[in-house]
């Protein structure tokens, strides 16, 4: 199922079109090699045994998700083909995706027990980390791509305001529900 970054990505390809997409998805690249980076400096460790800080981190987390999926549910529709409102920057579209990327206490907690099921100990730990790593976030990175060079094609489709309310709707609707997840999801165990 996709999770809140699919959901921005096509959010921003659908109403931004394939301008939008190397912002959205180079947030993501980013996002993701940050919740890299801080699982292996040992964050993820440090949110899987610190309550107060996966608290904290899930709660700014969820509260991102909730703004983002209000402000699209209650973003201005076209009326035949004209946009309602002007575009957004791309350093903003790249600061959304990074930022609900990033924030993803999931995704951080995720690297820590996975990664590691995948190293011989008998090799160089780094050097198998860096790689599966790095592998991770040319993958999700695609993956992102793949989303919202879809999504924009399918902008098309969704010219009438009707339609456009709808998809604004049920994306807003879906990151305000994935932002409620994040904050009902316990800490792992």
């Amino acid at each position: 199922m996709p999770g809140p970054t699919v959901l921005l990505v096509v959010s921003y390809a659908l109403g931004h079109g394939r301008r939008s997409a190397a912002a959205t998805v180079a947030g993501v690249a980013l996002g993701d090699t940050t919740a890299v980076i801080a699982s292996l400096l040992g964050l993820g460790a440090l949110l899987a045994a610190s309550a107060m800080l996966f608290t904290v981190l899930k709660w700014v987390g969820a509260a991102y998700l909730v703004y983002l999926g209000v402000k699209l549910w209650r973003a201005p529709v076209s009326a035949n083909g004209i946009p309602a409102a002007p575009p957004a920057p791309p350093w903003k579209i790249f600061l959304h995706a990074y930022g609900v990327t990033a924030l993803n206490p999931k995704g951080i907690v995720f690297f820590v027990a996975f990664l590691p099921q995948f190293v011989d100990r008998g090799g160089d730990v780094a050097w198998q980390l860096l790689i599966l790593g790095s592998s991770f976030v040319v993958i999700a990175t695609v993956n992102a791509l793949a989303y919202a060079l879809l999504a924009a094609g399918a902008r098309r489709a969704v010219r009438r305001p009707s339609v456009q309310r709808a998809v604004n709707r049920t994306g807003g609707g879906l990151l305000v529900g994935a932002g409620l997840l994040t904050a009902l999801w316990g800490r792992p165990a």
